[in-house]
Formats: structure tokens, sequence, C-alpha cells
């Protein structure tokens, strides 16, 4: 099991238990992924920690003082 973090702007774009489909965007020295359609995305992920999974179920959703952060955990580790 591997968890992730990713930010989500507003409320209600995801629920939890949610599956969630994944995209994975490259940058020169790190991937980045994003919950489809563009509901979330994740900090930058060095070439070494690559998700292998595109799919993952949100488990809890969190409201801080800087937004709204989703956890989504994936079968691998």
């Amino acid at each position: 099991m591997r968890l992730m973090d990713f930010k989500m702007e507003r409320p209600g774009l995801v629920e939890v238990g949610q599956t969630v489909t994944i995209t994975e965007g490259v940058l020169p020295s790190n991937y980045y992924y994003s919950i489809d359609p563009y509901a979330a995305m994740s900090g930058n992920v060095p070439f070494n920690r690559r998700l292998k999974s595109r799919t993952g179920i949100v488990r809890e959703i969190e409201e801080n003082e800087r937004g709204y952060y989703v956890k989504v955990e994936f079968d691998e580790e």
C-alpha cells in the first residue's frame, strides 16, 4: 500500500471511497500526478519514486488553512 497526497482547490470534486484515475506528467527532474478530470494535483515526485499504478482509492480528505488535501491509496509499495 502506498499513500500519496494531492492538493484540491475546492471541495466536492472527489469523495472518500471513490476510485480515481491518475494521469502522469513529466518535468525535467520529477514526475507529477493529477486526479482526472483535474480534480487535484500531487507535488513533485522524484524519478526513483515513480507511481506505477494509474488508479487509486480516496482514503481521506483534509481541510486546513492552505486548502483541501486528498490522500489516495495505491496498491504498491
